[in-house]
Formats: structure tokens, C-alpha cells, sequence
């Protein structure tokens, strides 16, 4: 049994998540050729959907999926919403090019429960193993064909480095370039306080300029910090006050122990905790 609440499919309406959905020659299934995009749901309403479809329809452009109206992306997500009919909830898309050689894109919806446990896991944080992709830092521009930036359903490596992680004995990874700056983790982005600036790597690296990351630097700015994008490399991280990883879902996250060694005082740190607490309140003010 699907632990999908809804599905919904472009030019389908309403489908049996547990329904056979893909043919077997979709080029999201053979060539991993599809955008996705997830969407944390407060109160029944898709929070930041302007930019999160900003960055799925730019992603689909970049993968050079078939193209889908906007309002065909809203449409079928407020189908699965309106079937789902759970207040707070997380919301995902998936766009792929469709069968070989037939150029239709299938899109669809989906409305999942928010995983269970990450409030919890919020107090106590969470331990990150850091890990080399192997990439140096040459600015991403220069190499468009790594596809920084577009969130692809490639996302083998991601799923073996936070399964690396876990014999490790963390919950999660870091991942780092050759030359040991700072990237991203596998689903997030990360951050760190030196005092009363915040600092987070530059996506010219490749990283992910999530939407979470973006209202996390307008709301560190109210609430008096400053905050630097850049080149950092990891002992940055491990010399910090505090650290933590920033999603649509797991909205923010501490970090308490980087490859083992406590991160400031080893527990949750101040800074994260005033910013989550103003992000929840502009998730329910929007």
C-alpha cells in the first residue's frame, strides 16, 4: 500500500496512487531525463508555489523536457490537494519527458504525509559525515552540462552518500568538492554562525539555490544577522557556532557533530531555532 494520499496526472485527473503509472521506455525511467520538485503545504496552501515552479519549469528547460503551461502545473496540483484534503502536508511534482521518441511530457502530482519524527529530531539535531563528490571548484557556468541547479530524479549518488553516512554512524552527508569547500548535503542546503553572521556556499559551486535558503536569508536579515555567500572550506564548518541543513521539508535542521567531533557546543544552537520559529510564521502568515 502507497503511503501517497493523492495522485494526480496531467490529462488524467485523478489516478490510484498504487495504479501502474510509467511505460516502461518513459526517458525518466531510462535516462533519469525528469524534473521533481517538493513543496511543504501549511494550512491546506503550497508555501513559496510561485518560486518552486519557477525552478521545476527552469529545470525542465534545462533537461530539455517536453513543455507543460503553468497553469497545467497548478491545476494538477491543486487536484491532488483539493483529493488529499490534509492541511499540512508535503507536496511533489514529477515532470518527465515522456515515452522515447513521442515528446509528451507526464506530469504529475503527489500528497504525502509529512515524515513523522522531524520536530523531535529538531531538539536533539543531527550528526553529518563529510564526503568528497570528486568535483573541483570551477564555477558551474563554465560547465552547463553538470546541470547545477536543476533538480533532476538523478538521485543515485545523493541516496548512496546518505546511506555512506549512516554506517558511518550520522543521519546525514556533506558533501565537499576535491579541494574540501563546502557544497550541500543530498536533499539540503547548509549553513553556519560565526557570531552574528551566517554563511552558506555560493551556487556558482553547483549548489542548490533552494527556497527555503532564500527565505532564510530574508529572514536572518530581520532578525539582525548577517549573512555571506562564498568559497569556505570545510574546517569553517567545524569551527562554528552552530550549524544546520535547510529543505522545503525538513525545513531547518541542526547539525551537532561534523565526522564525529561536536560542532560548538554539540547541541541545537540559538540561531537556528529563531529562524525556524520565523519561518513556520511566514509558512502560516503566507
Amino acid at each position: 500500500m502507497s503511503n501517497i494520499l493523492a495522485l494526480a496526472v496531467l490529462g488524467r485527473g485523478l489516478v490510484d496512487p498504487d495504479a501502474p503509472l510509467f511505460a516502461v521506455d518513459d526517458v525518466g525511467m531510462t535516462r533519469g531525463q525528469a524534473a521533481f520538485e517538493t513543496i511543504r503545504v501549511y494550512g491546506g496552501r503550497p508555501f513559496a508555489l510561485a518560486e518552486h515552479l519557477d525552478r521545476l519549469m527552469a529545470g525542465a528547460e534545462r533537461l530539455e523536457l517536453p513543455p507543460v503551461a503553468r497553469t497545467d502545473l497548478e491545476a494538477v496540483a491543486a487536484q491532488a490537494l483539493d483529493a488529499a484534503a490534509i492541511p499540512d502536508c508535503a507536496l511533489r511534482y514529477y515532470w518527465t519527458g515522456g515515452r522515447e521518441g513521442q515528446g509528451r511530457a507526464v506530469v504529475l502530482a503527489t500528497v504525502s504525509p509529512i515524515p513523522a519524527g522531524f520536530d523531535d529530531q529538531r531538539l536533539v539535531g543531527i550528526r553529518v559525515s563529510s564526503m568528497s563528490l570528486g568535483v573541483d571548484s570551477t564555477p558551474r557556468d563554465q560547465l552547463p552540462w553538470l546541470l547545477s541547479g536543476v533538480k533532476s530524479t538523478s538521485y543515485a549518488i545523493n541516496m548512496a552518500a546518505r546511506a555512506e553516512s549512516i554506517r558511518r554512524g550520522a543521519e546525514d552527508a556533506l558533501f565537499l568538492t576535491a579541494e574540501g569547500l563546502v557544497l550541500e548535503g543530498p536533499t539540503s542546503n547548509v549553513w553556519w554562525r560565526h557570531g552574528r553572521t551566517l554563511f552558506t556556499p555560493a551556487t556558482d559551486l553547483g549548489v542548490l539555490a533552494g527556497v527555503t535558503r532564500t527565505q532564510i536569508r530574508a529572514l536572518a536579515a530581520v532578525a539582525g544577522y548577517a549573512v555571506e555567500e562564498g568559497r569556505y572550506p570545510v574546517g569553517d564548518v567545524a569551527a562554528a557556532d552552530e550549524a544546520w541543513m535547510s529543505s522545503s521539508v525538513r525545513e531547518l535542521m541542526p547539525i551537532v557533530a561534523l565526522d564525529r567531533a561536536p560542532i560548538g557546543a554539540g547541541r541545537p544552537g540559538p540561531a537556528a531555532a529563531e529562524l525556524q520559529d520565523a519561518l513556520r510564521r511566514l509558512a502560516h502568515a503566507a
